[in-house]
């Protein structure tokens, strides 16, 4: 027999985008973490909704997978074997404290979008965290209010072949943060916000009764109003779209209150 393909990773899941359909695994999840080692590592693509119930992770739980790089040229981009994916261990965030989350997500702090951009260019570097220097706004613009029709299509006929699911909910809206950054060579960004939560949060508030508007108005309330409050020190999580490899976008949130983390304590983590 041949020697196995994969390599088994530890990782501390920190990313978890809504999920995007896809004509060959009915719909994927972008998961990225923090490797047991430290830095970033993308696994892609996971059918998470079609996983069995005991690997479903959740933010913060480490995990265990087999992966291996994938085509993907983004270097922190790996093929996992969801079917080996096991769920060790998960860290709290104990009385609102989270500096053990903190120990393994900010020694990888960059100071800006226009730094990552640099390590991009020099060595394909495509995952990182920033702390803006000021968060503008969270600005919710209309979208599409359906999938459009080939991927319906796409649906029904993985559906005659495999196992049913709730259908994947379209969100009729886009929700994008605008941000300057701590460097002086920043003129400021407007990058679509694309975590799981943002989406979870609009349809939870929209099962409740209120009508679609009312909802994404909640959705800013939560992501930009609480999270992005002077009481918090927030960071984003960010990335770029394998198609558009040249986009960086919002891809989630590291928000502990500013009490655990002073001002002083701004500059990059070594």
């Amino acid at each position: 027999m041949g020697l196995s393909k994969y390599i088994k990773k530890k990782v501390l899941i920190t990313i978890k985008t809504y999920p995007l359909p896809s004509p060959f695994h009915r719909e994927i999840v972008c998961t990225g973490g923090i490797e047991e080692n430290g830095g970033f590592i993308r696994l892609y693509p996971i059918s998470f909704r079609y996983l069995d119930w005991w690997r479903r992770y959740r933010k913060y739980d480490w995990i265990e997978v087999e992966c291996e790089k994938s085509n993907d040229p983004r270097k922190e981009s790996y093929k996992p074997n969801q079917q080996s994916i096991r769920i060790i261990g998960y860290i709290p965030t104990k009385r609102g404290n989270w500096d053990e989350r903190a120990k393994h997500v900010l020694p990888n702090l960059s100071k800006s979008i226009e730094e990552l951009k640099e390590q991009q260019k020099i060595e394909k570097t495509s995952m990182g965290i920033i702390r803006p220097k000021e968060i503008e706004d969270l600005v919710v613009e209309k979208d599409e209010e359906d999938w459009p029709d080939r991927w319906k299509k796409v649906f029904k006929q993985l559906n005659l072949i495999g196992p049913n699911q709730k259908p994947l909910d379209k969100i009729p809206f886009k929700f994008s943060y605008k941000f300057t950054c701590d460097d002086e060579r920043c003129r400021g960004h407007k990058m679509m916000i694309s975590d799981w939560e943002v989406g979870a949060c609009y349809l939870n508030v929209l099962k409740s009764g209120s009508s679609p508007e009312e909802a994404a108005q909640k959705v800013r309330q939560q992501f930009f109003d609480r999270i992005c409050s002077p009481k918090r020190d927030t960071y984003f999580y960010v990335g770029t779209l394998l198609i558009h490899p040249q986009t960086w976008i919002v891809v989630g949130l590291f928000y502990p209150k500013k009490k655990n983390f002073p001002q002083n304590k701004q500059k990059r983590f070594l």
